[in-house]
């Protein structure tokens, strides 16, 4: 596999450096360590079209079938050379050179492969192989728009005997600003009700990303509409992500996104803390 000449960084989420189809990594800001990501949407294909996201030439859809064998080859190969070879070495820096979880995320929602709960065994068989299992998190990286299918919800139930987790996107409580950011008709009940079904089946995580657009963040209303969201779930979830512009959008909503002030950000914390919710901000 081709090797980076420089040190993978936050700022660089690129699938390409493995030189491989399925299976990449990066340096995760809210894991802090390296990650190996498990990329299901070759395609660049997902049914939310988030304005934010940094995925090249993003279209709506799934992904195409998913070669199993393949990904099993890619997965152990690249455990391999992270445990046994040199990968770490040159590829990561000093401080970050901790193996901290496989992760589904990639170019659009894992979720809709239909080969979802195959990968899933594939993975748990290799971290067996690996004597991995239960030492590093799997975690589902989902905008949990898929959560009310019955193959999904029994599919993250077997994460959770993995040591696994779900960080579920929630970036907006309102109909209008669920729409203007994630670019779909879903109303707040329908994400609630779906990452209920999340918290019931495995330990999940609310991820939610925030910015300015039009130099403008969230209003008042939206951040109390977001907070009562999530304080009707304070005691179920594990706690709150909140994180804000790392990489640029390449979306054409792209040129009216600004990062939102630290301050900012802080703010909606504190606002969650004093509920007593577990919160993490990554500026």
């Amino acid at each position: 596999m081709s090797l980076s000449k420089q040190y993978l960084n936050i700022h660089d989420h690129s699938r390409e450096l493995s030189g491989l189809k399925y299976i990449y990594s990066v340096i995760s800001r809210r894991a802090g360590g390296l990650s190996i990501g498990v990329n299901l949407n070759v395609n660049n294909a997902c049914n939310w079209q988030c304005i934010y996201c940094e995925i090249p030439n993003l279209t709506r859809g799934t992904p195409p079938p998913v070669e199993l064998e393949l990904l099993e080859h890619e997965l152990r190969s690249f455990l391999h050379e992270i445990i046994y070879g040199d990968y770490m070495e040159k590829n990561v820096s000093v401080e970050d050179r901790h193996l901290k979880d496989i992760a589904f995320s990639g170019n659009g929602e894992p979720t809709s492969a239909e080969e979802f709960p195959e990968v899933i065994l594939i993975v748990k068989k290799l971290l067996e192989e690996f004597n991995l299992l239960h030492k590093i998190k799997v975690r589902l990286i989902t905008n949990g728009s898929l959560m009310h299918k019955a193959s999904v919800i029994k599919s993250v139930e077997m994460l959770k005997e993995m040591n696994g987790e779900v960080w579920f996107k929630v970036d907006a409580a309102t109909e209008e600003s669920i729409k203007t950011i994630n670019q779909v008709n879903m109303k707040p009940y329908q994400i609630l009700e779906r990452l209920r079904n999340s918290i019931n089946v495995c330990p999940t995580f609310i991820q939610t990303c925030i910015f300015t657009i039009d130099g403008k963040g969230p209003s008042e209303k939206d951040i109390d509409a977001y907070i009562q969201l999530v304080s009707e779930v304070k005691s179920n979830i594990q706690g709150v992500h909140l994180y804000g512009l790392a990489r640029p959008s390449l979306q054409p909503q792209a040129k009216n996104l600004g990062r939102i002030a630290e301050e900012a950000l802080e703010g909606i914390a504190t606002k969650l803390r004093s509920l007593n919710i577990a919160t993490t901000v990554s500026y």
